[in-house]
């Protein structure tokens, strides 16, 4: 991206009243849970979910969906909870909230599959994590859940543009990433970088966000960019990908973001893919369920 064209973008995103803010009651919210585990309340949990229906429903969702591993059936806010715990719920409140953020006007992408996508990646970025022993698995879902946020900054900026390059994509059966460079020379790891700058989120969040497709040009360590790299190809791979038939040949013990994890993750060496990705498959149509019950609402 050159630096005019930067610099445009960044001062619309600064002044971007199409973009919502975050929730008034996201922000107590996720201070309440970032509290040390013994010093949570969770009556005032429960109470500041309360107050938004489509938040209290999803949490109920989540605490009895299969994904979750929930054996019994969960009826109340205050039960949701204590049975998802703090680091499931603020994960569960970012995509809450990210749920509503589908552009208003005719989007040329299924929004319905670009949830699909984001959850996926998400949970597959965090399942992994956990698979190879990577420290604080707990982080990667955010990142996961956010990579592609700039494909909402691009539908929201610059519609017309946008429209072009997702055609052009379902034309030549390539990646969205590929057709963006084509087209408009930029790509939305810089925009969802610059909406992650406006946001505040957390350094490693706005780098994974920048280099998720490129995890070899971030700055060490890259193990989250590369991670993320990782589940999103894994995602795409398995049917959750924008809805369009894309040609996509992976080797995952060739791609390089595998060296750059191996880096930080001595124990990849022992990872089984192919397992992993039939668990994946398992969980699939779980994520498709949620993402679906999720629009309902």
């Amino acid at each position: 991206m050159n630096t005019t064209v930067d610099e445009t973008l960044r001062s619309r995103v600064r002044n971007l009243d199409a973009m919502p803010a975050m929730p008034a009651i996201l922000a107590p919210l996720l201070r309440c849970l970032d509290l040390p585990p013994d010093q949570i309340e969770v009556e005032k949990v429960t109470e500041l979910i309360s107050c938004d229906k489509s938040i209290a429903a999803q949490c109920l969702r989540m605490a009895n969906s299969a994904l979750f591993s929930r054996y019994t059936h969960i009826e109340t806010v205050r039960g949701a909870v204590v049975a998802l715990g703090a680091r499931r719920l603020r994960d569960i409140l970012w995509t809450s909230f990210l749920i509503r953020m589908a552009p208003k006007n005719q989007w040329p992408l299924n929004p319905t599959a670009f949830w699909e996508h984001s959850f996926g990646c998400a949970l597959v970025s965090q399942q992994l994590a956990r698979k190879v022993l990577m420290p604080d698995p707990e982080k990667v879902y955010l990142c996961g859940l956010l990579h592609d946020i700039g494909e909402l900054v691009n539908a929201t900026l610059i519609p017309d543009d946008f429209r072009k390059t997702v055609e052009f994509a379902v034309s030549k059966n390539i990646s969205l990433f590929e057709a963006e460079l084509e087209i408009m020379g930029f790509t939305h790891c810089e925009t969802g970088k610059l909406l992650g700058e406006y946001w505040n989120l957390s350094p490693d969040v706005q780098k994974t966000i920048e280099f998720h497709h490129m995890p070899g040009q971030s700055p060490a360590p890259a193990a989250l960019p590369a991670l993320v790299h990782l589940s999103d190809l894994l995602c795409r791979l398995r049917g959750m990908g924008y809805g369009y038939d894309e040609l996509l040949e992976v080797d995952f013990h060739t791609d390089p973001a595998w060296a750059l994890l191996e880096q930080s993750v001595p124990q990849l060496d022992r990872f089984d893919v192919a397992r992993f990705t039939l668990e994946l498959d398992a969980d699939a149509e779980e994520i498709r369920h949620v993402v679906a019950a999720a629009f309902q609402t």
